[in-house]
């Protein structure tokens, strides 16, 4: 018997999603934007101590490369021919820090995740010797944070013998996720390209984004070495080659942060357009154009996209929340109340209310617009009728209400309310957290049918670069989107009710925790004071009773 012919549907572009809970590789038509085949992996996530947040950076590269093999396999099996496949785009979870060694290829300390509250102190001790309150805003547009590379970075130079020896002995290089990834599938110790992009760059806290180049005075006041930083590159230009797998040979020409990737694949191109992004958190971008606009509310000023080398730079306003996706698994891994992330809407549909129960999940303190590292989460408004439902339909609402927080800062900040919203990633499939964010706005929630838009973002960034060609980006060419539409189905005066609650709620969160005890970390039994007296008063009566007993 013959074998089935392949079926040919034009040039094909695959983009490489790594996340914060799980990695995928997804390929896409270049001429239709229709999502042909994907594979996924759950990411373990380590937390060694309190506030601390880790991965294993070669657990991240073997997850790619499972989910390139499994994908293409896929493809085969619907005979697709993966030959077709033109291009790779890379989108990543941003600020995650990765230091490994240049010769050996091994990562000289787990990647230190953007979540990750060790550094706390390091922030401290920093501001305290900064000249000038906008010394680094006015550069890099990011406050100075836990939340960013640098201080990840300086924190590991400070605590890490291999890391320090590495870069003394000019061994080391540093990168976010996409420069680890690239380097590896370029080749690794044998040239491996050490790369990063425009906007993965500008949320290290040392890249200055009006040169668009590495600050030498940023680098200085955190006393980082330039020569571990990647070569900064355009979003959309050939990185290199694929060097291993079904897909060697096929080049790596897009790269963009999440978020970034986010706004690309929505294709929010113009001006005052925004979309907002469920995931591990939540994270809301407007389109500035080329100007960079401040905010005088909390949010931050980042590079949005450079689509070519010789492209212009587009900025954007962020406002990021922490903990959305996150409060979902932490409620199936930490408490069990559920057994799959799905279970969430099942939970909230059987109450349909939170009964006067808010949560607010300050795991990793607050981000926009507080920036708040002594946060911790609460729920509160608990009785005796509060069951797991109706903290399921809170977790659910503290993503929405976070979502308000931000929205309204960017309102604030644009000086013209967005009419609608238009939403991505893997929570918006949930249907009750799609009305609940309506409500809570009370304004349109537009989703897209098709949700993988950060790895489109990548896709296009990838198939639309110099040497590629494969995927245009002028907006006649670009393919209309259908999309579901969420309105609001409550009245303005109750939105309000539940928001200010929401508010109160917030502010009892803060001030939970100092710096010294967020940052040592300390293992030892006897960081807790009570156990610490129970501990030793037992061993002064155990010596006492010897003693009186006459037992030598």
């Amino acid at each position: 018997m013959a074998a089935a012919k392949k079926a040919v549907l034009g040039p094909l572009v695959g983009a490489v999603d790594q996340g914060t809970s799980s990695t995928r590789f997804l390929v896409f038509n270049s001429k239709t934007a229709e999502l042909l085949s994907h594979h996924q992996v759950e990411i373990k996530q380590e937390f060694p101590r309190e506030g601390w947040v880790e991965q294993d950076p070669k657990e991240i590269l073997m997850s790619v490369y499972e989910c390139i093999e499994k994908t293409c396999e896929k493809l085969e099996q619907l005979n697709i021919d993966i030959s077709n496949i033109k291009a790779i785009g890379v989108s990543n979870q941003r600020e995650t820090t990765v230091v490994w060694d240049k010769i050996t290829g091994e990562p000289l300390y787990n990647a230190v995740v953007w979540l990750d509250l060790r550094t706390q102190t390091t922030v401290e001790n920093l501001t305290k010797r900064m000249p000038g309150n906008n010394f680094i805003k006015s550069k890099t547009g990011l406050p100075l944070s836990t939340y960013f590379s640098a201080v990840k970075v300086r924190w590991l130079l400070d605590n890490v013998k291999k890391v320090q020896r590495a870069v003394e002995e000019d061994r080391a290089l540093f990168g976010t996720i996409d420069s680890w990834l690239i380097w590896c599938l370029t080749g690794g110790i044998n040239g491996g390209v050490h790369c990063t992009d425009v906007t993965n760059a500008s949320r290290t806290m040392l890249f200055n984004i009006h040169s668009l180049e590495w600050d030498k005075e940023l680098c200085e006041f955190f006393e980082i070495p330039m020569k571990i930083l990647p070569n900064v590159r355009s979003s959309s230009e050939i990185y290199g080659l694929m060097k291993a797998g079904a897909l060697e040979g096929v080049p790596i020409s897009g790269c963009l942060g999440d978020q970034s990737a986010a706004l690309v694949g929505q294709m929010c191109f113009r001006d005052g357009q925004a979309k907002n992004t469920y995931g591990t958190g939540c994270f809301l971008l407007c389109n500035t154009g080329r100007k960079c606009v401040f905010s005088e509310h909390g949010l931050l000023t980042t590079v949005a996209y450079k689509l070519g080398r010789d492209k212009p730079v587009y900025y954007a306003l962020e406002g990021s929340v922490a903990i959305a996706g996150a409060v979902i698994r932490w409620l199936r891994d930490n408490l069990g109340i559920i057994n799959s992330s799905d279970e969430i809407e099942k939970l909230a549909k059987e109450v349909g209310t939170s009964y006067g129960c808010y949560f607010v999940p300050a795991f990793s303190g607050l981000y926009a617009p507080y920036w708040e590292p002594s946060a911790r989460g609460i729920i509160c408004g608990l009785t005796q009728f509060t069951n797991k439902c109706h903290i399921a339909f809170a977790a659910l609402e503290a993503v929405c209400f976070q979502t308000r927080e931000i929205l309204d800062a960017m309102n604030r900040d644009c000086g013209i309310p967005l009419s609608h919203l238009q939403v991505d990633g893997g929570m918006t499939s949930n249907k009750i957290l799609m009305q609940l964010q309506a409500d809570i706005l009370y304004i349109p929630v537009v989703k897209p049918s098709m949700p993988e838009t950060t790895a489109l973002g990548a896709a296009m960034a990838a198939g639309a670069a110099e040497g590629v060609g494969v995927w245009s980006l002028e907006p006649d060419d670009l393919s209309a989107v259908t999309v579901e539409r969420f309105e609001p189905q409550i009245n303005a005066e109750e939105s309000e009710i539940r928001f200010s609650t929401w508010k109160k709620a917030v502010m009892k969160s803060m001030g939970w925790v100092t710096a010294e005890s967020s940052e040592s970390g300390d293992p030892s039994i006897f960081c807790s004071l009570p156990l610490g007296f129970f501990i030793m008063s037992s061993m002064i009566m155990f010596i006492g009773a010897r003693y009186i007993s006459g037992i030598p």
